[in-house]
């Protein structure tokens, strides 16, 4: 995916190593996601009991994503010093008996929807990214034997889901379908699960085939850290044959990016829902740059959305590091997206 202009260099590689070690073994503060499934029930406190692999960076979703970083890190940047403490941290996470019980957890009375469809989507992810590394490390064919049942298990539900779900959720946070149909279709290509990948186009297709007009001006909600608008675009632009989606984005951007244009304004970085505003900078220069990538040469927008992809990396790649925990356990992964696989 290498659609954004910058790059994923030693220095930056590095530097998010270390953020995301620090953060995977970081327990408190966490935000525990736990039903209470069938009373009179204790409340489960202990969330590295719950969660043996998944219990660092705050919540779920974002330890996935640390560990999604870890793994991109060491297939981009083999030899960094800091490569083997990666690997060595990965042996111990990644391994058979804590992802057995992080299976037992989501196949549980608690786990019906959680997660759904974002953490999901990350894990399916970190899977894909294992795989991609395989071919060079041989760690990776381990990694992969233990997460497997866990991600054919979200994989299926996934798929079930999308397939019985009548409408999307057009949101600019963790619920959003469009941003999950996304990593899935990714994990369903790489991986070579078919029946997902078939599902997911279906369902983008019947979402979205339609969509005309998007209301641009809406954007964006406070503590939206995804564009409703983009994450369609560019679902559908992994979905359609490059005629097809011009004349789709042509209906469905009549008026060009408007505001989605420019880096949205961050009040208060120390606030964990307004601190997403800058995960929108990140997300939508990734999507930007996917989108133009997948637009015929000469296409109207196509040179207004490169130049924005880079314009909101600007914004949002200074803010990945150094800043209130409550950014810093969760963004350097979506600058990880936004720089693509250019190391």
């Amino acid at each position: 995916m290498k659609h954004v202009p910058g790059r994923f260099d030693r220095d930056t590689a590095t530097s998010f190593a270390r953020l995301a070690l620090a953060n995977v073994d970081r327990r408190y503060p966490h935000k525990l996601d736990h039903l209470l499934a069938d009373g009179p029930e204790p409340l489960a406190a202990d969330h590295v009991a719950l969660h043996p692999v998944f219990h660092g960076s705050y919540d779920w979703h974002s330890a996935v994503h640390m560990h999604w970083l870890l793994v991109r890190i060491v297939r981009l940047h083999p030899t960094l010093p800091i490569a083997a403490t990666i690997v060595n941290t990965l042996d111990g996470r990644l391994a058979s008996g804590p992802l057995e019980a992080e299976l037992a957890y989501v196949a549980g009375a608690a786990g019906k929807t959680f997660e759904r469809p974002y953490g999901w989507a990350w894990l399916l992810a970190l899977r894909a990214e294992i795989e991609r590394l395989g071919g060079t490390r041989s760690e990776a064919r381990a990694w992969a034997a233990a997460i497997d049942p866990l991600a054919r298990h979200l994989a299926a539900r996934l798929q079930d889901f999308v397939a019985t779900a009548a409408y999307p959720i057009r949101s600019g946070t963790h619920s959003s379908t469009a941003f999950a149909a996304l990593l899935g279709l990714d994990y369903a290509l790489v991986c070579g699960c078919g029946s997902l990948a078939a599902a997911l186009r279906e369902s983008a297709v019947r979402w979205h085939g339609r969509d005309r007009d998007a209301p641009i001006d809406f954007e964006p909600s406070l503590t939206d850290f995804l564009s409703p608008t983009l994450a369609v675009a560019s679902l559908m632009a992994a979905v359609l044959a490059t005629a097809e989606f011009a004349d789709w984005v042509t209906a469905f951007l009549p008026r060009g990016l408007g505001p989605l244009a420019e880096p949205p304004r961050v009040a208060d970085r120390g606030d964990p829902q307004i601190v997403h505003l800058d995960g929108l900078s990140l997300s939508r220069s990734w999507m930007l740059g996917r989108i133009a990538a997948a637009l015929p040469a000469g296409y109207r927008l196509r040179v207004d959305m490169e130049r924005a992809a880079g314009v909101h990396l600007a914004a949002g790649l200074p803010q990945a590091a150094g800043g209130d925990y409550v950014g810093e356990h969760w963004l350097a992964s979506f600058a990880a997206l936004a720089l693509g696989d250019a190391p």
